[in-house]
């Protein structure tokens, strides 16, 4: 009998950009967009907009580690976005933005914290990171029409400047990851 499914839930900025690239990942069964670790009970787009609710966009995975491994997870997530700006994911600007890993068990938590010691140490990275990593709480899925968001509206300005960018950039990077359906 093999292992059990897990979740890891992930923000990295707009939900739409992070979920256009997990969507593609081998061993990532499903991505859902939404919000967590936040007060407000199942909140709305518009109350997480306005940086009040405390929550972050994010994408909750649910993955099977016989396929991919937590630390391929979290190193596609270190590579598609910037984990060094506070609160700031390039033109985006809010705590809704922040970047974050938001585990589900003690070994996602070890990987998580390990990896950014070591991308700490490589200096990869010009300033210091500042990815929270704390346990997934208070979430609550995202609105329908945020759901599979880029492959619904790939041409959709946003997607065109922002999402497909870290698209290429993961398949450029992560091929050996990429589904062999994409």
């Amino acid at each position: 009998m093999g292992q059990t499914n897990q979740t890891i839930t992930l923000g990295g900025g707009c939900f739409w950009c992070t979920e256009a690239v997990f969507v593609r990942v081998q061993g990532v069964l499903d991505v859902e967009s939404g919000y967590c670790n936040g007060e407000t009970v199942q909140p709305s787009y518009e109350q997480v907009c306005t940086g009040r609710t405390g929550h972050n966009e994010v994408v909750k995975l649910v993955y099977d580690p016989a396929q991919i491994s937590v630390r391929d997870i979290l190193e596609i997530f270190f590579v598609i976005h910037d984990p060094t700006t506070l609160n700031a994911q390039g033109n985006d600007h809010g705590t809704q933005y922040r970047s974050g890993i938001y585990f589900s068990t003690p070994e996602q938590q070890q990987q998580a914290v390990t990896l950014i010691a070591e991308l700490e140490h490589s200096g990869v990275y010009p300033r210091a990171i500042v990815t929270e990593v704390l346990p997934q709480a208070n979430y609550w899925p995202a609105e329908d029409y945020h759901q599979d968001f880029f492959e619904k509206n790939p041409g959709q300005g946003y997607c065109l400047a922002v999402a497909a960018p870290k698209v290429a950039k993961f398949c450029k990077t992560f091929a050996r990851l990429q589904k062999p359906d994409r």
